[in-house]
């Protein structure tokens, strides 16, 4: 998922051989590099724009499921629905602040992404159209966010892998509700159970495409993981996905919408179809089914609560001057 943060990355970097050896060091020592320490141009740039990508993703993520909350089948599900949108939120929240450390203003990475030139998930560029599709993103796309992010609580930028710790606790209580929606369909009527094997075939292989390109294709992963920014390669989480997920949909009675999917007793784990590359750049370049209204939502947020932070601002100001004004007396 956030692998997709670094396409197009920059992580060239200009310093001299003493300085970048040195750096290594610490990073093969497993030292956690913090804000104020020094760090290749590269490195900063590189966790720049995987900590901005992975804190666009929570906050475009609250949409489709928040859509979903006044339409959830009873009040237990309305609330667990409502307590999950507002932890992406402060998910978000927490990756802006990391991303803070490393120089960069919130505003800078907000207008980036308003402006296209910063990107989020490209699995968010789907809708939800039933309620199965609820308990599908729980379980498939937090449950593939997991599987991210669970190596990125050992990431060597310190305030990056301390935020990751909680997110990752909360998103197992995500990945938990969205399983129990299915299971709870999978054993309801028949049109239950088609309703959540529909929505199991869609989201299927966009949550595959969530890990990134393949790694002969993902240019940048090799200096990331050599920075311990990452810790396994796109194929390496995509591969431990699928060998997690396919006996969940088995338990669920479920069947994996891929003709090509075997055990293979020799890797000791699923040999899979092909994923359709052409649909996931598409989507990534934003020519996806949502990408337009997710574009336009958010923007239309920001517009409409432009006085919250003009009165934030202005509260701030009267405060700074009642305390200079406190001081000179």
């Amino acid at each position: 998922m956030y692998s997709q943060g670094l396409i197009g990355a920059d992580g060239a970097t200009h310093e001299d051989a003493a300085f970048l050896e040195a750096f290594q060091a610490r990073i093969d020592a497993e030292l956690k590099i913090e804000p104020n320490d020094p760090m290749p141009a590269g490195y900063r740039k590189t966790l720049v724009r995987q900590i901005a990508q992975h804190a666009h993703s929570e906050i475009v993520g609250m949409l489709p499921e928040g859509n979903w909350i006044t339409r959830a089948p009873t009040l237990r599900r309305k609330a667990a629905l409502l307590a999950k949108v507002q932890d992406e939120g402060g998910h978000g929240l927490y990756l802006y602040s990391a991303a803070e450390t490393l120089g960069v203003s919130r505003e800078e990475l907000v207008d980036q992404l308003l402006s296209g030139k910063a990107k989020y998930s490209s699995i968010f560029n789907y809708p939800a159209i039933t309620w199965a599709d609820i308990g599908t993103i729980g379980w498939l796309v937090d449950g593939a966010a997991i599987m991210n992010q669970i190596p990125l609580c050992r990431c060597s930028f310190g305030p990056y892998a301390r935020a990751m710790i909680r997110v990752c606790k909360e998103e197992s209580f995500h990945q938990r509700q969205g399983y129990e929606i299915m299971l709870t369909l999978s054993r309801g009527s028949e049109e239950q159970k088609a309703m959540a094997q529909d929505a199991l075939n869609r989201w299927w292989w966009p949550s595959l495409m969530m890990f990134g390109p393949h790694d002969a294709d993902s240019t940048h992963s090799d200096q990331s993981m050599a920075w311990k920014i990452k810790r396994f390669t796109n194929d390496e989480l995509r591969q431990k996905f699928i060998d997690a997920t396919v006996p969940q949909a088995e338990f669920l009675g479920l069947t994996m919408p891929d003709p090509d999917m075997k055990w293979n007793e020799e890797k000791g784990g699923y040999d899979h179809g092909e994923i359709d590359w052409d649909e996931f750049w598409r989507v990534v370049k934003g020519d996806g089914i949502c990408n337009r209204d997710r574009m336009k939502a958010r923007r239309k947020a920001h517009d409409d609560n432009a006085w919250v932070r003009e009165a934030a601002l202005a509260y701030a100001d009267k405060a700074a001057a009642r305390e200079t004004a406190v001081a000179a007396e």
